[in-house]
């Protein structure tokens, strides 16, 4: 055990608001240029320390996705923490966790609550984004009352607290003294490769990668999830060396993008479609809470995933005992809700961010839940969970020795197929974007009973929810028009980014016909997305003729 002193000097030092400081629906996300301000991090984490409290005797876990900047805003945090009184901190080596490993963490580890550093699928680099969120004890991500007690307090501090102490070594595992803080270096991918244990039949897929009949890559995008797909994939079940991609985590992505999507994965896109294509391609996000699962030359849509995913849960041991309930957000395509009320179970559909999901999950009303945005979980953690995903695929893969096509397709016929597309215009003028849907919020009334290319509007609405479970409300989560035959569009302003704005538009039809299941979806949408665009007169509006990423 490393000590620098039990008496080092605590500093309070005065400080000036930020006004800018809203955590948003994934934490508080700015350029790196903003958090490299003088005081910008520490008066955002000495507001959630504040709000939170009282912090005195408790556990803090601590980790990031290895970002530019997370290895600075480490060494920050473990001073204030000590600084605040924290009796504990579990930091990853490296300052490195992944977004699932946090949630894991904080469970396993009884902690009271954890500091996750990220933005998640934004760029890195200097020039790119950085971020922080607060998760609590149950391990998801702090609630709305929360973050916006969290936002109060960071208008009106005045002062932070800051242990005066050198970095400490966080290279290799092992306990140090911070102050009156124990720091415990932790290994990132331990606690979580234990939780996997528990949940998947892992030697089921070992026996699926034996004797190289069956071959897949996993791109992990140069970020946070290299680590544990190398130690899992190629270690534990016995993938050949070369299976991850990009597996080491680099500051500034290795220049890349790291959304899992078909825009940004292009090299494992380029393998799936190529002449020789692994049987499974999967990848993961900046901080390792998305995936994207393909097969050759087939790309699952998240909403078919999480269908899928639910369809065949009790082939893994984790699920064997059947599930309690699905739940969705509004977005996602409805293809989930179909595999419910087939199993006879709840199908919740709540607003857009995780954070919805925790109190269903907490009150065991659910088991599986997911995001059109690449996200996909379950009542393991409290966090959606990338890698959790590529090993539930490889599980049912592994039980029902079908090509990934030939289980969708399966899926389809038995289930019918949900056409299902999301077009993002990013980087709008904000005011503009915000203008168009205040615009589309005042057509609502009229547009339901309106006939829309040959359809009569059924539903038009700005989407609440009001839990189930604790009774809260919320609003204006997104704008949703049903038509008669169910095909639905959906216009969201996404709060994500770190710069302008980014307009969703969410188009979905459904199709029972099996005949007409080999469609592509930009062929079965199209007529879709031009009322879409008329509707909301997108092209007037922001000046773009199409969208920059379409998924």
């Amino acid at each position: 055990m490393s000590d620098p002193g039990d008496s080092l000097p605590i500093r309070t030092v005065p400080t000036r608001p930020f006004q800018d400081q809203r955590p948003g629906t994934s934490g508080l996300r700015k350029k790196v240029r903003l958090f490299q301000q003088p005081h910008y991090l520490e008066n955002f984490v000495q507001a959630v320390f504040d709000t939170v409290g009282p912090v005195q005797g408790r556990t803090l876990v601590l980790g990031g996705d290895g970002r530019y900047h997370n290895d600075v805003a480490v060494q920050v945090i473990l001073r204030m923490a000590a600084a605040n009184g924290f009796a504990r901190v579990l930091v990853g080596r490296d300052g490195l966790l992944s977004t699932p490993a946090v949630s894991c963490l904080i469970r396993r580890r009884k902690a009271f609550g954890g500091i996750v550093l990220s933005a998640s699928h934004n760029p890195g680099g200097p020039e790119g984004d950085f971020g922080i969120k607060y998760n609590v004890a149950n391990g998801g991500p702090a609630p709305e009352a929360v973050t916006e007690a969290i936002y109060r307090r960071s208008r009106e501090i005045r002062s932070y607290r800051i242990l005066e102490a050198p970095d400490l070594p966080l290279g290799e595992p092992g306990v140090h003294r911070l102050g009156e803080t124990t720091v415990e270096v932790v290994d990132p991918v331990d606690d979580y490769a234990a939780l996997m244990e528990e949940l998947f039949d892992l030697d089921a897929i070992r026996a699926l990668f034996a004797g190289g009949r069956f071959r897949m890559v996993y791109d992990a995008m140069h970020a946070v999830t290299g680590p544990y797909a190398h130690r899992i994939l190629e270690g534990r079940l016995g993938a050949p060396p070369g299976t991850v991609l990009h597996g080491r985590p680099l500051p500034d992505f290795g220049g890349g993008h790291p959304d899992p999507n078909l825009t940004y994965a292009r090299e494992l896109v380029a393998r799936l479609w190529g002449e020789e294509a692994p049987d499974l391609g999967a990848a993961s996000d900046g901080d390792g809470d998305r995936n994207m699962i393909l097969g050759p030359r087939f790309f699952v849509t998240p909403s078919d995933s999480l269908a899928v995913l639910a369809a065949n849960a009790t082939l893994v041991p984790g699920y064997a005992r059947g599930l309690s309930g699905v739940a969705r957000s509004m977005p996602t395509s409805r293809a989930v809700d179909r595999v419910a009320a087939a199993l006879g179970i709840p199908c919740y559909e709540t607003p857009t961010g995780w954070k919805f999901f925790g109190n269903l999950l907490d009150a065991g009303r659910v088991t599986l839940c997911g995001e059109e945005s690449f996200g996909t979980g379950s009542d393991h953690l409290r966090e959606k969970d990338g890698l959790w995903a590529v090993l539930f695929w490889l599980n049912v893969l592994a039980v029902r020795r079908q090509g990934v096509a030939e289980i969708v397709r399966e899926h389809w016929a038995r289930y019918g197929r949900h056409y299902y597309s999301r077009h993002d215009y990013e980087g709008l003028d904000r005011e503009r974007a915000e203008a168009l849907m205040e615009a589309l919020r005042k057509r609502l009334p009229a547009l339901r009973g309106e006939r829309l290319g040959g359809r009569e509007v059924e539903l038009a609405d700005d989407f609440a929810y009001t839990d189930p479970v604790d009774g809260s409300h919320t609003e204006g989560q997104g704008i949703r028009i049903l038509l008669e035959d169910g095909a639905r569009i959906v216009y969201r302003l996404s709060g994500t980014g770190t710069e302008g704005a980014t307009l969703r538009v969410y188009l979905e039809r459904y199709e029972p016909d099996p005949a007409r299941h080999g469609l592509e979806p930009r062929e079965a949408l199209a007529e879709l997305a031009a009322l879409a665009d008329a509707v909301a007169g997108i092209r007037e509006r922001t000046g773009r003729e199409r969208p920059d990423v379409v998924t």
